[in-house]
């Protein structure tokens, strides 16, 4: 760890200047307490850098929680072994997992099926309770649930270092939850300009706690946060029905992991109650699970949190980009994907050019900068991925 400021440390040991600029910007905002932590994962985001957990006493910003509103990851571990897909077609599992879950922005369910209905109704509930209609973002949300999204969320079927199969997926709150934030994000910015608030990014436009402006964004924040944590449990279960039907043997759930890593919770740290802001982040209080993605092609780590104090109980959520996708399509091309996926079932496609290994930072390095946040339970490696467009 580096401390860069009085309110800034870093464990990042790869970082560019930008990203180190703007995330010094967002540690100078006056309700920053104690300090803001950049996580080895760290990159230039939307006002706020993907890869930081921002504390904030008296004040949220919607921009530094994300516009996937409660994305993350969600792991099943299963009591199949690497020899029960060995010498199978798994060209035929991916299919049968693609045509389950509805990928890529904008496509969604044709109808609401029976795994979704008691969810859906848990939404409905909370949504009436918060005193919000979730149509008015999204008329559509109830065919969101269960659908995958395009970007670096992904479903996979992996293999640990004992050959256990696990079964892996990322993804978020989808439109419904981009539309939530988008609006509370348009509304801090409407507030700083008719109060006069001069801001050195207008994505770090915040909502002062005890207004109505705020306890409205914090209700519909922990709908879509909810949401996101079932439409991956959604997803999941359909991934398990494909895999029991794929074996011809039901899935027997040794251990399931759902954790969010764009998301806001009120967490007391160094005697303070704070609102602690994660955006590109995950819980690591001692002994919680966690889930940390490498990218397309490479391990992915079943972790188990250290409790770091000056990481206000933090570690990174994935890999981390270092080439934008307009960046990786100009550097990388189709055979250079076909390499990195060696040995591993995926859609071939020049549509993933964007999301190659070598667009991110090595997994590795990041791990081994969040030595001190969390300790490794097992590394995944896939043998089939499913992506969409």
């Amino acid at each position: 760890m580096e401390r860069l400021s009085a309110r800034l440390l870093s464990w990042a040991s790869l970082i560019d200047e930008k990203t180190l600029d703007q995330a010094h910007t967002t540690a100078r905002m006056p309700f920053i307490h104690p300090h803001l932590a950049l996580m080895p994962d760290a990159h230039l985001g939307k006002g706020a850098t993907v890869g930081s957990v921002i504390p904030t006493l008296g004040a949220i910003i919607p921009a530094a929680v994300g516009v996937d509103i409660g994305c993350g990851m969600i792991a099943v571990r299963t009591q199949f072994t690497r020899s029960d897909f060995e010498g199978r077609a798994l060209a035929e599992l991916r299919e049968q997992i693609e045509r389950a879950i509805p990928l890529s922005a904008g496509r969604y369910n044709n109808k609401v099926v029976a795994t979704a209905e008691p969810r859906i109704a848990e939404l409905e509930e909370l949504a009436e309770k918060n005193g919000f209609d979730p149509e008015k973002y999204a008329g559509n949300w109830r065919l969101q649930l269960g659908t995958l999204g395009s970007g670096n969320h992904f479903i996979e079927v992996s293999i640990d270092e004992l050959d256990r199969v696990w079964l892996f997926l990322h993804s978020g709150s989808r439109g419904v939850g981009n539309k939530i934030a988008g609006h509370h994000i348009g509304v801090a910015q409407r507030l700083a300009k008719q109060w006069w608030i001069d801001l050195p990014d207008p994505d770090l436009a915040y909502l002062v706690e005890g207004t109505p402006e705020f306890t409205r964004y914090i209700r519909e924040l922990r709908w879509a946060q909810h949401f996101a944590l079932l439409n991956r449990e959604e997803m999941m279960d359909r991934v398990v029905r494909q895999v029991s039907e794929f074996l011809g043997s039901p899935v027997d759930e040794q251990e399931r992991i759902n954790c969010h890593h764009n998301f806001t919770e009120s967490e007391k740290h160094y005697g303070t109650q704070v609102w602690v802001s994660r955006k590109g982040a995950i819980q690591a209080d001692a002994g919680r699970p966690g889930l940390i993605p490498g990218s397309m092609g490479t391990a992915s780590y079943v972790v188990e949190g250290l409790g770091d104090p000056q990481s206000l109980n933090s570690s990174p959520h994935g890999a981390g980009r270092e080439y934008s996708r307009s960046a990786a399509r100009k550097t990388f091309t189709h055979d250079q994907l076909r390499e990195a996926m060696t040995g591993i079932e995926f859609r071939d496609t020049d549509a993933f050019i964007d999301e190659i290994p070598q667009a991110y930072k090595p997994i590795d390095q990041v791990m081994a900068d969040a030595a001190s946040l969390v300790s490794i339970r097992h590394t995944l490696r896939q043998i089939v991925n499913v992506k969409g467009d």
